[in-house]
């Protein structure tokens, strides 16, 4: 095994950050803009918890704070993206951009000023399972796990009370699980899709099982469906390195090998391998002049991917101080 400083990495993350900063707790998602972004805010957040530049002082806690809270509607409680003239880049649904404004000011134990009226529909079931029917699981199940993903974040970060809500969303996904993949959503999988795609959309699906201490249903298979990824298809996004495909895979790899210890030796190979890989990329990567890793929410998903490595390949991956996962906080 190799090991690897990769301080100077989390350093040049850091500056990624101060160079996205308007004022204190006000962030740009990407550096020509002039105005303060949801996805900027809430990813600088995510950024500064995960290598332990989180602020401590009240006045700067309380900006981000406030600078949070005045993106959300008062009407209908969501957060929305906010719509780039100058580079098209993908433009999330407002659920996601609320369940993930809502997780970041989880970060500081506050919560929105509203609850998300918008969605309080859903806690019926019968509208809920509406909801899940109308999901395009055959030709977007990735762009699309945003919606069921940050439906459960924003109703649970919202001021709802989902205890009945909760056992049928995970009652749902258990019967929903693809016996082959172990994937979302059975049935659905049929080649119209890449595998990689499933795989990125049921990433979303798992987090909230983590948090929730939900199991799998077939936590051998994802690791089947990861590994066969990973050493059979290619993909560029995971190529690119930069973004959320990889915490995606890395991801559904190591939670499902907390599950079953199904080829977990082989596993751990494939992740000690891919991370020398990954490790090499960032160490020669122009941070000043990428535009990906300039956009805050994939540097956002680069160092998520860093975090889930360096702990779960122990020794591997020094930091002089130890990087924190936010899907392990929420």
């Amino acid at each position: 095994m190799k090991y690897y400083n990769i301080t100077p990495i989390i350093e040049k993350f850091e500056r990624v950050v101060e160079n996205h900063k308007l004022a204190d707790g006000c962030y740009t998602r990407f550096p020509f803009e002039d105005k303060r972004n949801p996805y900027g805010c809430a990813d600088a957040a995510n950024i500064l918890y995960t290598i332990g530049g989180f602020p401590r002082d009240d006045y700067q806690r309380g900006e981000f704070i406030r600078n949070l809270q005045e993106l959300q509607d008062s009407e209908t409680g969501l957060f929305h993206d906010v719509e780039q003239t100058v580079r098209k880049v993908h433009f999330h649904d407002p659920i996601h951009t609320t369940a993930h404004c809502m997780a970041a000011l989880e970060l500081f134990d506050k919560s929105p000023l509203y609850p998300a009226s918008a969605l309080k529909k859903y806690l019926d079931a019968t509208e809920f399972d509406s909801f899940m029917e109308d999901i395009d699981w055959l030709n977007n199940p990735w762009g699309q796990s945003h919606r069921p993903a940050g439906l459960f974040v924003a109703l649970n970060l919202g001021g709802y009370d989902c205890r009945e809500f909760n056992k049928h969303y995970f009652k749902w996904m258990w019967e929903n699980a693809d016996p082959e993949t172990g994937l979302w959503r059975k049935g659905c999988q049929n080649g119209n899709t890449t595998l990689w795609e499933y795989m990125a959309g049921s990433f979303h699906y798992l987090f909230n099982h983590e948090y929730a201490h939900i199991p799998l249903r077939y936590p051998d298979k994802v690791i089947d469906s990861c590994l066969y990824m990973y050493r059979n298809l290619s993909h560029i996004s995971f190529d690119l390195r930069i973004g959320f495909m990889v915490i995606d895979w890395v991801f559904c790899l190591t939670r499902a090998m907390r599950q079953t210890a199904h080829r977990f030796d082989e596993a751990m190979s494939c992740l000690d391998e891919f991370a020398d890989t990954l490790i090499e990329f960032y160490n020669n990567l122009d941070f000043d002049n990428n535009e990906r890793i300039n956009d805050l929410h994939s540097a956002f998903g680069s160092i998520c991917s860093i975090a889930e490595l360096q702990q779960t390949l122990r020794g591997k991956l020094y930091s002089d101080k130890p990087l924190k996962l936010v899907l392990d906080r929420r």
